[in-house]
């Protein structure tokens, strides 16, 4: 067995993370949500598909 001691902001970590990967929409806010890894990939198609007509539409009015 080690000697390691951890520290109570090490712990309090730990605790945060687990609880996080236990139920993702406690306590981790809209952030947490976008970013979890179930999400994550629709996220990016959404974000693409966005930006695309965004530009689109932009440089057609240019003209």
């Amino acid at each position: 067995m080690s000697n390691y001691r951890e520290t109570p902001e090490r712990r309090r970590e730990r605790m945060r993370q687990e609880e996080l990967k236990r139920n993702p929409l406690y306590g981790g806010g809209l952030t947490d949500l976008v970013l979890s890894s179930r999400l994550e990939g629709a996220w990016h198609i959404y974000l693409t598909i966005n930006f695309s007509f965004y530009y689109l539409f932009s440089f057609l009015s240019i003209m």
